[in-house]
């Protein structure tokens, strides 16, 4: 997966504001593989690892906003640049990944999942 030169990228502030006040439902989907997630997530992430993305990314919906985050920012990109090339059109890079947003101090989730959690709901 590559990514596009002019790939619409957010902060994790404004990623936080928009899963809190969007009326539209984003969806945080997370690109981490298990073990990076079971460490630290966003809470109501959803876990799409890399290692599966291309054979699963067909399961996200087009008609919500998707909001796309890794650990630094890397892999998002690539996720989200493949969904845009593929037909998706409210997709964003979440820039700086988990890591910025623990360092912004927004909530997170470690340890093992609860039922549903990291799901496709």
């Amino acid at each position: 997966m590559t990514v596009p030169s002019a790939l619409p990228t957010i902060d994790v502030s404004e990623t936080e504001r928009r899963l809190r006040e969007d009326p539209g439902r984003p969806i945080l989907v997370d690109v981490r593989e298990n073990a990076e997630f079971l460490e630290v997530r966003a809470p109501g992430a959803v876990l799409i690892p890399m290692s599966e993305f291309a054979a699963r990314a067909g399961d996200l919906p087009k008609d919500r906003p998707l909001l796309v985050v890794c650990h630094l920012g890397s892999r998002s990109a690539a996720a989200a640049g493949f969904l845009i090339r593929s037909g998706w059109t409210d997709v964003v890079n979440v820039a700086g990944g988990m890591d910025a947003w623990q360092r912004a101090g927004l909530p997170t989730r470690s340890g093992p999942l609860d039922p549903g959690e990291g799901e496709l709901g």
